[in-house]
């Protein structure tokens, strides 16, 4: 248990770190991410894993209980996989599973260049795979009569009869916790289905309407100053314009393709009544709110930065290979984090 903490501890520190001096692929200078990670804290970071064999042991790890990487792979000894990529002495051959992958990521177009685009596409598939397997083994935990779905009462069974009828809205209620769960039940059948339960579990990266306006409505709690439940121009340039330039110049990496406040509010005020609601944030919600797919998306920025010798822009399946620790004993935690696991063959 103390190592896992350690570990976790770590993991924390490490994000912070990245994000604090994350730099794009290209030339130009860093552009502050503050404001992510100001957003970020107070919540568990999912880090982002580039690897699915990775992924996959973590998750057998899980599942089996074990405690090591290398009784997951003894476990699994039988397995095509495992023989293929791991060493008598059980540890990933990472320059094997670079090579494997790097055709993969190489897609659109092939042209022999992993590009910052295909690795942040390759980087959010990886994560929402990810997001979809805990929603599937929450489900299955939480599911009491293993009908498929989710009800109110299996999910959030501390509130009685009496709390829900109550409907306390105040954040953490039992009405708080039922109005999110509605947003999410798209079909309104009083339960949820996998899908509706990961819109659930993972608001911000959702793309259910409902759920992506309640995001927004608790996001501009701290915003909305006068309480009236929108935002005036005032209001927008003092918090959330202030959010989206952070990203937008981080993204663009030039301060003047960033628009202006004037510019953005008269773009999303689209009733011209000179007030933001929460449906006309929803273009810039993953500034506002990032999830774990906005997450990965930055967080290969970094991957990028840090393999991307000649700064072209670009990655050469010699300059993965060069930094094969960035993209892996880096991302690892817990056991993973052990390098003993891990080995390198000669280039």
């Amino acid at each position: 248990m103390a190592k896992v903490v350690v570990y976790t501890l770590l993991a924390t520190i490490f994000i912070i770190g990245v994000l604090l001096f994350l730099t794009p692929c290209k030339h130009n200078e860093a552009q502050s991410v503050e404001a992510l990670i100001t957003r970020r804290l107070g919540r568990r970071l999912q880090m982002p894993v580039f690897d699915p064999l990775v992924t996959r042991i973590e998750r057998l790890s899980h599942e089996k209980e074990s405690n090591t990487v290398e009784a997951v792979v003894k476990e699994e000894k039988d397995d095509d996989m495992f023989d293929e990529y791991f060493s008598q002495e059980r540890r990933l051959n990472t320059t094997m599973r670079i090579k494997f992958l790097f055709p993969l990521l190489d897609g659109a177009p092939r042209d022999g260049y992993v590009s910052l685009k295909e690795l942040q596409t390759w980087m959010m598939q990886q994560t929402e795979d990810n997001m979809g397997y805990r929603t599937a083994n929450e489900l299955e935990l939480q599911d009491k009569d293993k009908d498929g779905v989710i009800t109110f009462e299996e999910y959030l069974p501390q509130f009685s009869k009496e709390d829900i009828e109550k409907n306390e809205m105040g954040h953490g209620g039992a009405g708080w916790w039922m109005e999110q769960f509605k947003n999410a039940d798209f079909d309104h059948n009083g339960y949820l289905d996998i899908e509706e339960f990961n819109n659930f579990l993972h608001p911000e990266d959702s793309r259910n309407g409902d759920v992506q306006r309640w995001v927004l409505r608790e996001r501009m709690t701290g915003m909305d100053m006068n309480g009236d439940g929108k935002l005036e121009y005032k209001e927008f340039t003092q918090s959330a314009y202030e959010m989206y330039k952070e990203f937008a110049k981080f993204e663009t990496e030039e301060d003047e393709n960033v628009p202006t406040a004037q510019l953005l509010f008269a773009e999303l005020d689209r009733d011209k009544d000179r007030f933001l609601v929460a449906d006309e944030l929803r273009p810039i919600l993953h500034y506002l709110q990032p999830g774990e797919l906005s997450y990965a998306k930055y967080y290969s920025t970094f991957l990028c930065h840090e393999a991307d010798e000649d700064k072209d822009g670009k990655l050469s399946l010699e300059e993965m290979l060069n930094h094969e620790d960035v993209f892996y004993k880096a991302v690892h935690h817990e056991d993973l984090d052990d390098e003993d696991y891990f080995d390198h063959d000669e280039l």
